[in-house]
């Protein structure tokens, strides 16, 4: 666990919770991309135990309650974004436990207790993958299924500038700006700041999960429909969605 970026992460996402509010979110799983109303994922979820590692605004959660979910959990290094997913579910009538701290570190979260964990756009902030992996088996009960979004590597590796941290495409071509193989951790510029993440490859999520104790039930890299067929949008993240996936998606069941 580096908590120096931990801490520069943390800071970040405390001062711009609000420019998030209610970004990336079930039923969305990421950026053009398909969404639980193409997988059904949660399709058992009435009545569970759920627990959703950087909760953010809240938006996930609700969206679980209302499909009957019986139990919200959520966690986030961010007390400003649980202040405001704190706000959103009371609101609604929910009143989840939520709790402050990183992913990668003891918080109080019971060992044995979750019918679903869940990720969306959040996992891939971890600074110790295999260690938070294994923390997330903990928390399921035996067969509780484990799913996460992030963005897919070749996402952060082709046309993407690491100046501006916008999308670039050269004469309608995607051309790679980092290897694949660099999982070192690298700065982004987002807003009025940087943040800190490693881009790490398909087969160390897999490997990490396996030491963990899960087993993939699915993986998903699909852009959406929408995305594949639309003719008029030329902007250089359409045309890499045309041609790479931009997120992908896990659901894992613990043994």
């Amino acid at each position: 666990m580096d908590e120096r970026i931990i801490e520069t992460n943390k800071e970040y996402w405390d001062d711009h919770a609000d420019l998030w509010f209610g970004a990336t979110a079930l039923p969305k799983y990421g950026v053009k991309f398909v969404t639980e109303g193409d997988l059904h994922f949660f399709s058992e979820v009435k009545g569970k135990k759920v627990l959703e590692i950087c909760c953010g605004s809240g938006h996930s959660l609700k969206y679980l309650a209302e499909k009957g979910a019986g139990e919200l959990w959520g966690l986030d290094l961010s007390q400003k974004q649980l202040d405001n997913a704190k706000k959103l579910l009371n609101e609604c009538g929910c009143y989840p436990k939520l709790i402050c701290a990183p992913m990668e570190a003891e918080s109080g979260i019971p060992q044995g207790y979750f019918d679903y964990v869940y990720s969306i756009y959040g996992i891939g902030w971890t600074t110790d993958l295999a260690g938070t992996f294994k923390r997330i088996a903990s928390y399921l009960k035996k067969d509780g299924i484990f799913i996460f979004s992030w963005g897919h590597p070749l996402h952060y590796c082709a046309a993407k500038s690491y100046e501006t941290g916008e999308d670039e495409v050269e004469n309608g071509k995607v051309v790679f700006s980092r290897s694949y193989f660099d999982e070192s951790y690298f700065k982004m510029p987002v807003h009025d700041t940087t943040v800190t993440f490693a881009n790490r490859k398909i087969s160390t999520y897999v490997n990490a999960l396996y030491d963990a104790g899960f087993i993939i039930e699915r993986m998903v890299e699909q852009t959406d429909e929408l995305s594949m067929s639309d003719t008029k949008d030329n902007s250089p993240k359409a045309i890499k969605a045309k041609m790479l996936p931009l997120s992908m998606c896990f659901k894992c069941r613990k043994l």
